[in-house]
């Protein structure tokens, strides 16, 4: 029985070893084909365009083909699902944002994939708050006067989204949870009627995405009340966040990062990370994207990983809590 024991130990420790020496042959040979990013949206948007800007750093870097792939649907939940199911040798990796894979795994009671579980997070590579604008006729030039305002006026202030379940539409459900405002959600079936209608003046105001709003918050056709990040964007250095206007605590950011299947060895996530983590840093996508309202990150896998449970986490308890629902 010892004999047998001893025999059985060494064999364990023997695959062990093999495992570990094969998965970094693995690593030191990666990429040796193509590389996919799969983006979960159409083309043209600002995951797209990260994307496509990190995939050419990526080839330059690699010698290696690294494509863009776009698989739009579901809010992102088609082309992270499809990620998921890839296999796991860093091959075909995920711009994963806060809806596919933090608010998805509460929102979407069938999701065919689970934000933690399936996934190995790389790094985070932006974040961007969302605003708090108004239509120029609300009577409101700060957080405690539209607060204010929608409790004294003679009906709920509206605030529009892109559509249920949102992070747009969630950030506004967060925000009455923490503030008590009195709001009533009209949900849009995308960005362009719903900032039509913000402009036009048929819905009062909206938590929207920076780069969306930014040429009517400098025309003066929108008034930003409020950032909901942790700390004021440069892009908007005179407007305060939420946090600083009476909640501290608030904040609701719109990020985006890059996920391997959940199989991928952590020896190749590393490699992954090293390069996508230098990419980011480069000069022209620095500034490519702080034009645009983002703060690059680059914080590393741990950091994102504890970060994507904590998201998932918080989005979980506002889903709750509103009774949100997709579209």
């Amino acid at each position: 029985m010892k004999t047998s024991h001893f025999a059985s130990g060494f064999l364990a420790c023997a695959l062990a070893l093999a495992c570990t020496t094969s998965a970094a042959e693995t690593a030191q040979d990666y990429p040796s084909k193509t590389v996919s990013i799969v983006v979960p949206f159409p083309t043209g948007g600002s995951t797209d365009l990260l994307a496509r800007r990190v995939a050419d750093k990526l080839r330059a870097a690699w010698g290696k083909a690294v494509i863009v792939e776009n698989k739009p649907g579901a809010g992102g939940a088609v082309g992270a699902e499809y990620v998921a199911k890839a296999a796991g040798d860093g091959y075909t990796l995920l711009m994963g944002v806060t809806g596919s894979n933090a608010i998805a795994q509460s929102l979407y009671p069938n999701l065919r994939y689970h934000v933690i579980n399936d996934f190995k997070p790389v790094t985070m590579l932006v974040s961007a708050p969302l605003v708090l604008a108004v239509n120029p006729n609300v009577k409101a030039n700060s957080v405690k006067e539209y607060i204010a305002l929608s409790k004294n006026g003679p009906r709920p202030l509206s605030f529009g989204s892109a559509g249920n379940g949102t992070s747009m539409h969630l950030t506004g459900e967060m925000f009455k949870q923490a503030t008590g405002a009195r709001l009533e959600h009209i949900p849009y079936r995308g960005n362009g009627p719903k900032v039509t209608d913000l402009l036009g003046g048929q819905i009062d105001s909206s938590f929207g995405d920076l780069l969306v709003l930014q040429p009517h918050l400098e025309s003066g056709k929108l008034r930003a009340l409020a950032v909901t990040s942790a700390q004021r964007n440069p892009i908007l250095p005179n407007v305060p966040t939420v946090a600083e206007s009476g909640f501290p605590g608030f904040e609701a950011l719109s990020w985006q990062g890059l996920f391997a299947p959940a199989a991928t060895p952590d020896a190749i996530v590393q490699k992954i990370n090293l390069a996508v983590s230098a990419a980011v840093k480069a000069p022209d996508v620095q500034s490519f994207f702080a034009e645009r309202g983002f703060v690059m990150e680059g914080n590393g896998s741990a950091a994102f990983t504890q970060f994507v449970k904590q998201e998932t986490g918080k989005w979980k308890d506002i889903v709750e809590k509103s009774g949100a629902r997709a579209d």
